[in-house]
């Protein structure tokens, strides 16, 4: 495999370039309801139920360190609109919670998404 080294990025069609630093090193969308699936997703490698409204994600290739961003979204619950966060990041991995808008309690989160922007290992 070879290696392309480049400081900015512009894909065809768009009209500015940007930062290869700016470029997510990875990303889901997952239904977090009944048999938890990932819908698409970029350098992930498995997505589990750890429980009510709580997801581990793991990575395929590992971020360099645990000290990277994760951006979260989550359109709605099983129970009311949502809200969700990310906890625990470790290099390889992070966890991804859902939470009622009502209440503050977890629950089950129909569509969520996550993205990591920082430094590949």
């Amino acid at each position: 495999m070879s290696t392309i080294t480049v400081t900015n990025i512009k894909a065809t069609g768009e009209t500015a370039s940007r930062a290869v630093s700016g470029v997510a090193a990875a990303w889901v969308n997952f239904n977090g309801t009944g048999t938890v699936a990932i819908n698409d997703s970029y350098n992930i490698s498995s997505l589990s139920d750890s429980g009510t409204g709580t997801y581990s994600i793991s990575l395929d290739v590992d971020m360099a360190s645990a000290s990277y961003g994760i951006t979260t979204g989550n359109s709605n619950t099983t129970t009311n609109n949502g809200n969700s966060t990310y906890y625990s990041a470790v290099a390889g991995s992070f966890g991804f919670r859902t939470f009622r808008g009502q209440d503050g309690s977890t629950a089950d989160g129909v569509d969520n998404t996550a993205i990591t922007c920082g430094d590949l290992s």
